[in-house]
């Protein structure tokens, strides 16, 4: 979905603005592909139908895997640990410390209760992990490092008791060995190097020696991951379908050009498709702000992909006043958004819609996305943060409830619950709890 308003929008919003810059063609949700999602539904089903031969196929065919064993094995991590820079070592150690930190803080806070509704009658809830996740750890184009803390790591707080992850074998047909290192700071255990759809399906089915099938899927990947995510689900649960990455700033006069085009271009270098949008109340910044971008663009490294992204889904409105800057953001309803403002609390309080919100100039998303700030960077896109928020620690735990009745409360349910069900004409319900009124009687 590109991130900017269809006419229809527009008419939603209360406030004047201005359109600076747009995309070109209508706000629409991005179509499924119906070749790939034709070739994951056969992919699935060999998989399921071959077991561990068809996954160790397509991991030839697909990942160029050249290694006799699946399973990443101790030497392979141990030199992982050995090779890697001390420095990264030790910045892939401080992610993982602090989303496990910010992820123990979320739990810490679900908690489990139990209290009396009137009289014999107590109900109450537990907080149960997921039985078994499968972490999907990407690494394409780019090693995303910090996945691993998200995913891995934040499962292993809510208390997971079997966690099994997958990574592409992207470094010369073996794992990439900084994904290695972050998936062992995150407390993984048994890694396969397989990718794709064969790994999120081997997963699910169950496939790996000794580890049972997944309850969960979690990670992200490519437009072919994406679509096994959403073929899978309900067999398995996940956590987002998400599309591109995408970013948006709120900003006003006290913001600098330089770095809210840093920051969109930071979001931008994910993918040519990635959507980066400005909503600014300052016209100096909303006119300066293209300049500045293709000024930055010129030395960047990753411009083969920042430059088509923000010249084809890029966005910037200039807004009236902080309210009407408010009601555009909240129907982009971005994935991530900063807000580079002098009143940083009156956006904290009126803004709804969002994956993850970034308040101040001393924050920025590259903090998340890398792990530095603790919390989860798997957050919904295409406007899906209208209705849901990201994955945290209580995307592993189902919150159950159960109810504890006695005699004494026996009266003051069964008669409202045979009144209702005799209007319903449901006789089942009824003499469910007429049974136990009769018993009041003896």
């Amino acid at each position: 979905m590109r991130m900017h308003m269809n006419p229809e929008d527009k008419q939603l919003i209360p406030g004047p603005f201005h359109v600076i810059k747009e995309p070109p063609g209508p706000d629409a949700p991005a179509q499924r592909d119906p070749k790939v999602a034709a070739t994951v539904s056969e992919m699935l089903s060999t998989i399921e139908s071959g077991g561990l031969d068809a996954v160790r196929k397509y991991a030839e065919q697909l990942d160029g895997f050249t290694g006799a064993d699946l399973e990443v094995g101790k030497a392979e991590f141990a030199a992982a640990a050995r090779d890697l820079p001390a420095d990264l070592r030790e910045a892939l150690d401080a992610g993982a410390d602090r989303s496990r930190r910010f992820a123990q803080m979320q739990r810490d806070r679900l908690v489990d209760f139990e209290e009396e509704i009137l009289p014999g009658l107590v109900c109450g809830q537990r907080q149960v992990p997921v039985g078994a996740v499968g972490a999907y750890l990407p690494a394409g184009r780019f090693p995303l490092l910090a996945s691993a803390f998200m995913t891995v790591g934040v499962a292993k707080v809510a208390g997971v008791p079997n966690i099994v992850s997958c990574t592409p074998p992207s470094n010369a047909g073996a794992a990439h060995p900084a994904v290695l290192y972050a998936a062992r700071a995150s407390g993984a255990e048994r890694v396969f190097q397989v990718g794709g759809v064969q790994a999120l399906a081997a997963m699910a089915f169950g496939l790996f020696d000794g580890i049972p099938p997944a309850d969960m899927i979690v990670g992200a990947g490519n437009a072919y991951v994406a679509e096994a995510k959403r073929q899978l689900y309900g067999r398995v649960g996940i956590d987002v379908l998400a599309g591109p990455s995408e970013v948006a700033v709120i900003a006003d006069d006290t913001a600098t050009t330089t770095m809210v085009a840093a920051d969109l271009l930071g979001q931008a270098e994910h993918g040519p498709t990635s959507p980066a949008s400005l909503v600014t109340t300052s016209r100096r910044l909303a006119e300066e702000l293209p300049a500045e971008i293709d000024r930055q663009l010129a030395g960047l490294s990753t411009r083969s992909v920042a430059e088509p992204a923000w010249r084809d889904y890029g966005s910037i409105y200039l807004a009236e006043d902080r309210e009407t800057a408010v009601a555009i953001m909240d129907l982009l309803a971005p994935e991530h958004l900063e807000v580079l403002t002098d009143d940083l609390d009156w956006y904290l309080q009126n803004l709804t819609n969002y994956g993850s919100l970034f308040l101040g100039e001393w924050s920025t998303v590259a903090y998340a996305d890398k792990g530095m700030s603790g919390t989860n960077h798997v957050l919904p896109t295409g406007r899906n943060a209208r209705f849901t928020g990201g994955l945290s620690v209580a995307g592993f735990l189902k919150t159950l409830t159960y109810q504890r009745s006695t005699k004494e409360a026996t009266e003051a349910q069964a008669r409202p619950v045979v009144t209702v069900s005799n209007f319903e004409q449901l006789d089942g319900h009824r003499d469910s709890a007429q049974l136990r009124l009769d018993l009041l009687d003896d």
